[in-house]
């Protein structure tokens, strides 16, 4: 594998800040950038989706922070993601002045997946491989991937995955020295109180007392995936880009 010569550090948008995200967010963005960091970005889309199966009539629940997803349902998620929320947040993105292009699983085979547990989720998927030349070719142009969390199977049949899970796959991939998970809930909080700074033992445990629960479970599951495969931190951040930092034990932020 060739060396990589720029830090990377992947971002994961939540899709319930995606029409809130300012200006001061894209200034942040462009001050990586000219510190020579090639950023990735992964976004959601829940309330879109919601929205628009709840017009159809399309019922959905959420277990384990994954959306089970119907036949009927996959269809909406995939044409909402990829026809609406990507292109839509790609032009924030060039109309901010930073030059972005919207990726999916099925552009240059980039993430191929499985499913899940069909009986469980449905039309779930579970990332087998990510492809990394096309993000390679973007980042050395200096254009920024804006990655939607629809997988695709061998077969070409379109999978929701949660974009969690593909942030953190994603990151993996590139050998990202950083995952940055944006979200509306700004960290993690027990008992009310905000942690700053957490280890996966904490985590651990904080799932068994269920004072970690639902959406959260796949962001820290992430997190923790990326610490064990050497990416030296991740963070659970708010727009401000401040929150948890999760790091194993000694590491140094």
């Amino acid at each position: 594998m060739q060396p990589i010569a720029h830090k990377r550090q992947v971002i994961k948008l939540g899709g319930s800040m995606l029409d809130e995200l300012s200006e001061s967010f894209f200034d942040r963005v462009k001050e990586l950038q000219q510190a020579g960091i090639q950023l990735l970005i992964v976004h959601g889309g829940g309330p879109n989706i919601n929205e628009e199966l709840a017009a159809r009539e399309i019922t959905s629940s959420v277990i384990n922070g994954f959306r089970v997803t119907s036949e009927e349902a996959i269809g909406v998620v995939q044409s909402i993601l990829i026809g609406q929320v990507n292109p839509a947040l790609v032009h924030r993105f060039n109309e901010q002045g930073v030059k972005a292009i919207g990726l999916s699983g099925f552009d240059a085979n980039l993430f191929t997946c499985d499913l899940l547990d069909f009986e469980t989720y449905g039309y779930v998927g579970e990332i087998q491989h990510v492809q990394t030349d096309i993000l390679d070719s973007l980042l050395s142009a200096d254009v920024i991937p804006v990655i939607s969390c629809i997988g695709a199977t061998a077969a070409g049949e379109p999978l929701n995955v949660n974009a969690d899970t593909v942030a953190s796959q994603i990151a993996l991939a590139v050998e990202a020295e950083s995952l940055l998970l944006v979200t509306d809930t700004p960290g993690i909080r027990i008992q009310n109180q905000p942690q700053a700074n957490v280890m996966p033992e904490h985590i651990h445990r904080w799932i068994e007392t269920e004072d970690i629960y639902g959406g959260m479970i796949p962001k820290v599951q992430a997190a923790m995936d990326c610490l064990e495969a050497g990416i030296p931190s991740v963070q659970i951040v708010g727009q401000q880009l401040t929150g948890t930092v999760i790091t194993n034990e000694g590491a140094i932020v």
